[in-house]
């Protein structure tokens, strides 16, 4: 499998656990990101069909591709206006940030003073501006926001010093020791093949690799966690999940830690990778691989 595509949308982690500075991208005017009118190709519109009936749809985006929010953000607008109980899940909020989003939802601080208390520049690293627009639906139509990732300060210690090294009060962000499941041996592999891309050769037996994999499945099944339980109380609602497509592809990542922890029998999710190339286009790789031909 060629694997630079993979590499490369894992990199965040790798920036996350081996550097307490993350490498901030160019700012965007929110008018160069907003386009809140997009009208759909016939293929896109038949993919949007599909997704209407999912429970969880995933968006998988490529974090400095802006118009992967634009995608993002016309294909939630198209879903609300099917099921207005609609709620979005986005990776770039850790969970210690939920009590914000709920205040900025209910109008009790800016998205100024949300950014700023949440620490988003540092934390999350790409672009406020690009997401803007899909926080301000959300507030607009009084949709949930949920914080989705586990905190940076947890994912770097883990994968430096275990999970072992996590003290109690960090564990309350993340699902027990014994839901990290390691079974995936593909989901492995994908993740080696990345690493190996920046750290040169390594055994997957090593300790360095093994320590990165445990932060990668920590943070797949923290979101995992938070979506299904959003889902197991809120049955009504279609959340849409907005994350990284190395969370994403072949539903490795989140969506087969969610459907694994969801109770109701008639769930379906539906996984759709926003940024294709010859990688991505594998038919197993998502149910659908959207068309960014215009």
């Amino acid at each position: 499998m060629n694997i630079r595509r993979i590499a490369a949308l894992v990199w965040g982690l790798i920036v996350i656990v081996a550097s307490n500075t993350i490498v901030m991208m160019p700012s965007a005017s929110a008018d160069s990101v907003t386009q809140r009118n997009i009208s759909f190709t016939s293929s896109q519109q038949q993919i949007v069909n599909q997704l209407k009936t999912a429970n969880v749809v995933y968006l998988g985006e490529t974090h400095d591709r802006l118009s992967d929010r634009q995608q993002q953000l016309a294909i939630i607008q198209a879903l609300y206006q099917h099921n207005s109980q609609l709620a979005i899940g986005m990776e770039m909020f850790q969970r210690p940030a939920q009590p914000l989003l709920d205040l900025y939802l209910a109008g009790k601080i800016t998205a100024a003073e949300l950014r700023k208390q949440s620490e988003f520049d540092k934390r999350w690293g790409f672009n406020w501006e690009s997401y803007a627009p899909i926080l301000e639906f959300a507030k607009a139509h009084r949709l949930p926001i949920i914080a989705l990732n586990t905190p940076t300060e947890i994912s770097r210690k883990a994968a430096k010093q275990g999970l072992e090294s996590l003290t109690l009060t960090e564990r309350q962000y993340i699902p027990p020791f014994d839901q990290i499941d390691r079974s995936n041996v593909k989901y492995q592999q994908m993740i080696l093949g990345s690493y190996r891309q920046h750290a040169g050769i390594v055994s997957i037996s090593s300790k360095s690799f093994d320590r990165f994999y445990t932060a990668q499945l920590l943070w797949d099944e923290t979101m995992a966690d938070r979506v299904a339980n959003f889902t197991n109380q809120n049955p009504r609602h279609q959340t849409v999940v907005i994350a990284g497509s190395s969370h994403i592809i072949y539903g490795y990542g989140i969506p087969d830690r969610v459907r694994r922890r969801v109770a109701s029998p008639k769930f379906t999710h539906k996984t759709v990778l926003l940024s294709p190339d010859n990688l991505l286009l594998q038919p197993q790789a998502a149910d659908f691989i959207w068309d960014r031909e215009r």
